[in-house]
């Protein structure tokens, strides 16, 4: 047995002998029900001196000890941070110090006492009584380092939030984040709504769906990709501007930018189009950024990036212009598309997924292989194939292009937008498509809802729609470089027992 582990086993042991030792003394810490907290560690330090010589109770973990014989030092974390705590034997009596020198770092504890600075200027606490609320059986990890350190801090967050102040920082600029986009919106008279996650159908976006079975309907059920066709629904029922906040699932690949389970924002506005969509995506992010960071100018893995409106904005025909080089203006058909995709060496991934490939699939594998890496600097682009846009309106001015954009920051996509596609014929007829794409091969082509086409019928109002990654906004704003930084339990596969 390595000596790390013989190091951690003795210590395991010494603390459960810690713990058998005060339930027998009848001071079981677990028994405690509550404990009365009336201050936290900034309350005392903001305002030290309004707090100076008034009575306190303090509560959590100790992170630190010094000894100094007949009196001692530790620092107490709570949600807030850290604050000193000055322990006396005279104070507390020789019994009762002698109990709180077997404490361990971890223990969580309660304390009463006054504020005080001490000689070396420290604001402190100056303990009358202490109460051992939690003892921790397991000691905490000296420092973390390593791949392998990071795969356990993912799989134990609730240590690595106990150790990491910036990682504590970055979960509460998320809450920050989460709060100020439900601020700008509910500010533009949009009402939150919740629908369904078990869905009958996966549709709404192209991607891979997790599959379950509800038992009581003996029915195949799906996880939702997307919230859009329900909340259209409500447009059609007459709501004109709603949102949705709330977890996607899509079973697909997961790197740094991807987790299979993530938050998105989708909303939808009756009577305007992809252009106030556009309007609402650059000032929402760079409200986010101002009320949470006050600028919105942000560095991001060394780069410097600008959030502030007006975006630059591009058509995907220009852009794929001027970065690769070739006008798809004047390309006139499919086959021509073809071989201009064979040049610049793209149809051969791009078969593997469609088994016929138009000028709009290959519009945009040429778009993604030579435009996205360039896209740093937060960017608009506009109008895309109708081949891979199905809910969207086509442009008055060329039925192959639609009234789409997504949005890129650091040549990453954040946002998807659309005027929607309000024709039932033309959405039924797009569905078909899609329909005839799966059997083709294309496994994330959009399934056909029935009843979506049914509430076009009704009649849905001419609307623009929205849906922004809101983890990869988060990632931006938090300056975290890898997506399971800033969800708190990311999926990781289960480790292997022996």
């Amino acid at each position: 047995m390595a000596n790390d582990e013989m190091n951690l086993n003795e210590i395991l042991k010494i603390r459960r002998e810690k713990f058998e030792q005060l339930k027998a003394m009848g001071r079981n810490p677990f028994e405690i029900l509550k404990y009365d907290q009336t201050h936290h560690s900034k309350d005392i330090k903001g305002n030290f001196e309004e707090m100076e010589g008034k009575d306190v109770s303090i509560a959590g973990r100790i992170m630190s000890f010094r000894d100094m014989g007949k009196a001692s030092f530790c620092d107490i974390q709570d949600r807030y941070g850290r604050i000193q705590a000055y322990i006396k034997q005279d104070e507390l009596g020789e019994e009762e110090y002698k109990i709180f020198k077997t404490y361990d770092i971890g223990d969580i504890v309660g304390i009463k006492g006054f504020v005080f600075r001490t000689k070396r200027g420290e604001i402190s606490v100056h303990a009358k009584q202490v109460t051992l609320l939690c003892k921790s059986l397991q000691p905490l990890p000296e420092k973390w380092h390593g791949l392998k350190d990071t795969e356990i801090r993912y799989r134990q967050r609730y240590v690595d939030l106990i150790v990491n102040e910036d990682v504590r920082e970055t979960f509460y600029k998320r809450t920050k984040i989460i709060k100020a986009i439900r601020e700008f919106l509910d500010a533009r008279d949009f009402i939150e709504v919740d629908t369904p996650i078990l869905a009958t159908i996966a549709s709404g976006a192209a991607a891979r769906p997790f599959i379950t079975h509800s038992n009581a309907l003996d029915i195949d059920l799906y996880l939702r990709i997307a919230t859009e066709l329900y909340l259209k629904r409500l447009i059609v029922g007459g709501f004109e501007r709603v949102y949705e906040m709330g977890k996607d699932f899509r079973n697909e690949g997961i790197d740094v930018r991807h987790n299979p389970e993530f938050t998105m924002i989708e909303l939808y506005q009756a009577y305007a189009d992809y252009n106030d969509m556009m309007e609402i995506t650059e000032n929402l992010i760079a409200y986010c950024a101002e009320k949470v960071l006050g600028t919105t100018k942000i560095n991001y893995q060394g780069t410097e990036l600008d959030l502030t409106p007006p975006w630059n904005r591009m058509t995907m025909v220009e852009a794929v212009k001027k970065y690769s080089g070739v006008d798809f203006n004047e390309i006139k058909s499919d086959e021509e598309a073809r071989e201009t995709a064979k040049k610049l060496k793209v149809l051969d991934e791009l078969k593997k997924k469609l088994k016929d490939c138009t000028k709009g699939d290959i519009l945009n594998a040429v778009f993604e292989a030579y435009v996205e890496e360039h896209l740093i600097q937060p960017t608009f682009i506009l109008d895309y194939p109708v081949e891979i846009s199905p809910l969207t309106k086509k442009k008055n001015d060329d039925p192959t292009m639609t009234e789409r954009f997504e949005a890129f920051i650091f040549a990453r996509e954040i946002a998807n937008a659309y005027s929607e596609l309000n024709d039932p014929i033309d959405q039924k007829e797009r569905f078909e498509q899609q329909a005839n794409d799966k059997e083709l091969g294309d496994e994330e082509a959009y399934a056909t809802d029935d009843d979506f086409v049914n509430s076009l019928e009704i009649g849905m109002p001419p609307t623009g729609g929205l849906g922004i990654g809101v983890d990869r906004i988060i990632m931006f704003l938090t300056d975290s470089y890898s997506i399971r930084d800033i969800i708190l339990f990311p999926t990781m596969k289960p480790i292997a027992k022996d």
